[in-house]
């Protein structure tokens, strides 16, 4: 059975084992993670401490693969809703692999090995844990603040693993050097690593004792702030250091110089700020948030431009090489290159890419960075309510700081980068501030060249930005944000585009990570669609891709990664039996039930309708995950065809005498949009009529009480997945003819479009 336990981040507090902390909880995620730890894995959680400790959201992939295993000793409810949890070390571990919880996608958990001590003998181990545990008690004779009760347990503790954790606990070392000690396994190499800090600190001990001793002889009675002050000129000394105050205001002075900065209201708000610093006493708090400030404001690249790349077929090639399709959005790049070209003062335009997950909307903006020669910035604005993340807190804000976009442009270092705005779809306006209209103001070209975040308080340039937006769903996208949009439409691949992309890009780019040579791995376009069809179930290609990953470790793990033999039955041996079933179809006509397509945040879906009648009085019922405007169009048909009885010969009785139930299947997808009337009368008329309607016909149009049909949005996702799932016929509304000239031609072939303006039309082509 896998060692399998929840995954908990901390940022700038470690937890070794043999140690015990308590920690404040404030984020629903870390709460999440201990209420399952207590529920489901024996209160035990892994502690994992990110490299970057800057990085909000780091990448699995840079995750360290050496972790602790933590117990959760105690949980305390806090007054203000926090958690106060006491964690104790156990042992340290590998970890193999990460992945999501399969009930909540926001908990990571991790896969991992216990990782035994390497062997050493017991001669060895005795003599680094006399040298260690002595240096540890010259350490505290000093004065350190550590009981006598510790040093003489420590000095029972014949286990020098055990030792070297806990005397590492005790110790104030900085976070770097105490997160090497939790990912050194062999207890010698920690022990000497801390041997070398214990002299340190010993050293440093003995300077600060000849300083104080120092200031005792030479002061008397005095104010406690120029005692610090004389006892700061004495440590200066010591390390070779004068008027350390007055070099940081020169070196500020210096930096203001040398600035690009054009404005200078801007430029005397610094210098103000400057000598603001300068006159500060150094025992103020008041010096660190000034101090902030100005390392926050004196290194923005304030004017500082890099020169776009203004070959046209040279970035073209790029894009191509990056990225398979996407016609229309790489057009609109080269336009706006060509435009610029000619007119250097052009606007960069606002791109908002719109696509399901996996297609590619990330990787596709950061392709165009590069391919213009520009810096790159990710903001996610995801579930974002709080206006002030993207401009700043006030500065009389404890722990305040600029937004996220003034973060971004210093990360880049220049003020003309490509920064991109992830789910904008999910953005949420509440009591705590209207992110979309901030937005807005940044985006907004008229307005966004003296941008101002409220931590700077001064104007920014924003102009020469290029932002690109990203979105699952355009009708999530705040309305008076959608205006200023130039929406570029990226849609699901077809089973053949993804085999493509597969070759061209994915297995390249895998073998490359994994130091194969491309002509010693063969993998044809039959395993690939057995990949696809069998293990994957997505409008984009990012799953394909971890279940080539997949082959290919596991190919490596048995030795038979050089011209291996991929077979469908190697392809079963290693993934085990298929995850995904091309079922959602029926396999036979029936009374009754008809194909629906729609659209959903993954791409286009094609759902069954189902009905049936009974005794009754005349009632509709429907279930199946269904939103209002789903529930009006029902009731929309049904007056249509109460209305229009006589046309389609229904005996009237069974409006009156029966309850008709309507059951949209694959209920875990929430219905909602005006495209699912045609589907909805074909299934009440095939029903009432007695009549079959055939298994490979599909149906997306919304229908009026007049018998009207109107026009649909995402047509090419719902005639794709039709496409995927063996449909051959489909009936659109005549109003989305045009929407018809995006869809490959390949898939026009395989599939008749029936385009039609009134429901009579399909009634008197399917029931008569």
């Amino acid at each position: 059975m896998k060692n399998i336990l929840p995954v908990m981040l901390l940022k700038g507090l470690l937890v070794l084992p043999n140690q015990e902390v308590k920690i404040d909880l404030n984020n629903e995620i870390s709460k999440k993670i201990i209420n399952l730890s207590d529920e489901k894995f024996k209160k035990e959680i892994v502690i994992i401490n990110p490299e970057n400790q800057i990085e909000e959201n780091p990448d699995i992939n840079d995750l360290p693969n050496v972790g602790v295993v933590a117990k959760v000793k105690s949980i305390i409810s806090l007054p203000n809703e926090n958690l106060r949890v006491t964690l104790r070390g156990l042992f340290r571990i590998k970890i193999t692999n990460f992945k999501n919880d399969k009930k909540d996608k926001e908990i990571l958990e991790c896969s991992y090995q216990k990782l035994d001590v390497p062997p050493f003998d017991k001669v060895t181990s005795g003599a680094y844990k006399r040298k260690l545990t002595s240096l540890f008690k010259s350490y505290t004779k000093n004065g350190k603040g550590i009981s006598n009760s510790i040093v003489n347990d420590i000095g029972n503790i014949k286990d020098l693993n055990k030792l070297t954790d806990i005397i590492s606990a005790f110790m104030p070392l900085n976070f770097t050097d105490k997160l090497e000690l939790v990912k050194e396994i062999n207890p010698i190499i920690r022990a000497e690593k801390l041997m070398e800090l214990l002299n340190i600190e010993i050293e440093a001990i003995k300077i600060d004792k000849k300083i104080e001793e120092k200031m005792r002889i030479s002061l008397e009675n005095g104010q406690r702030e120029y005692i610090l002050k004389e006892k700061l000129k004495e440590i200066q000394e010591e390390l070779g250091e004068n008027n350390f105050k007055d070099l940081e205001v020169l070196k500020y002075m210096e930096t203001l110089e040398n600035l690009k900065l054009n404005n200078e209201n801007t430029i005397t708000k610094i210098k103000r700020e400057i000598k603001k610093f300068e006159y500060t006493v150094d025992v103020s708090p008041e010096l660190g948030n000034i101090r902030n400030y100005l390392d926050w404001i004196l290194n923005l690249p304030w004017g500082i431009y890099s020169t776009d790349n203004a070959d046209l077929e040279d970035i073209r090639v790029s894009l191509n090489k990056s990225h398979y399709g996407m016609e229309e959005a790489k057009s609109r790049i080269l336009e706006y290159i060509a435009a610029k070209n000619r007119n250097p003062e052009i606007f960069s335009p606002i791109i908002c890419l719109i696509g399901p997950a996996g297609v590619g909307k990330t990787t596709f903006a950061k392709s165009i960075a590069d391919s213009l020669n520009r810096q790159f910035a990710k903001i996610n604005v995801g579930g974002l309510n709080d206006s002030a993340i993207l401009n700043g807190h006030k500065r009389t804000y404890l722990g305040s700081s600029p937004g996220k976009i003034i973060e971004a442009l210093k990360r880049c270092q220049v003020s003309n980068p490509v920064i991109l705005i992830d789910e904008v779809d999910k953005m949420v306006n509440d009591n705590h501030g209207d992110p979309a209209g901030v937005l807005l103001d940044i985006l907004d070209k008229s307005q966004n060249n003296n941008f101002i975040d409220n931590y700077l308080e001064e104007p920014y340039d924003l102009s020469q930005v290029l932002f690109i937006l990203t979105a699952n769903n355009i009708y999530d996208i705040p309305y008076e944000l959608l205006d200023r949009l130039e929406i570029v439409n990226l849609y699901s691949y077809t089973i053949n585009e993804k085999i493509e992309i597969a070759k061209k890009y994915l297995v390249p780019k895998i073998l490359k990570e994994h130091n194969i040579l491309a002509k010693n791995f063969k993998i044809s376009d039959l395993i690939l669609k057995e990949l696809i069809e069998n293990y994957t179930n997505e409008a984009g290609v990012r799953e394909l891709e971890r279940v080539i990953t997949t082959v290919i470790r596991k190919l490596i793990m048995n030795n038979n990664i050089d011209n291996p033999k991929i077979t469908k039955e190697l392809i079963l041996e290693l993934l085990g039996p298929s995850k995904y079933f091309k079922d959602t179809i029926s396999k036979h006509d029936q009374v009754g039930v008809v194909n629906t397509l729609a659209v959903t945040a993954d791409g286009g879906v094609v759902s069954e309708l189902e009905s049936i009648y009974y005794e009754g009085s005349g009632n509709i019922i429907i279930t199946g995950n269904l939103e209002k405007i789903m529930q009006e169009s029902v009731e929309v048909v049904v007056s249509y065809i109460k209305n229009n009885k006589e046309i389609f010969k229904i005996n009237s009785s069974i409006l009156t005498s029966k309850d008709i139930h309507l059951h949209f299947l694959d209920a875990t997808s929430k219905k909602d949009g005006p495209s699912a009337g045609i589907a909805i009368a074909t299934a009440i008329l095939s029903l009432v009529l007695n009549h079959k309607v055939k298994k490979n016909i599909a149906f997306t149009g919304e229908i009026t009480l007049t018998g009207n049909i109107k026009k649909v949005g995402g047509l090419k996702e719902k005639i794709i997945s039709a496409y995927n799932e063996g449909i051959n016929k489909v009936y659109i509304p005549n109003a989305n003819h045009n929407d018809l000239k995006v869809i490959d031609e390949s898939i026009l072939k395989k599939i008749e479009i029936i385009e039609v303006d009134k429901y009579l039309e399909i009634f008197n082509d399917l029931f008569k």
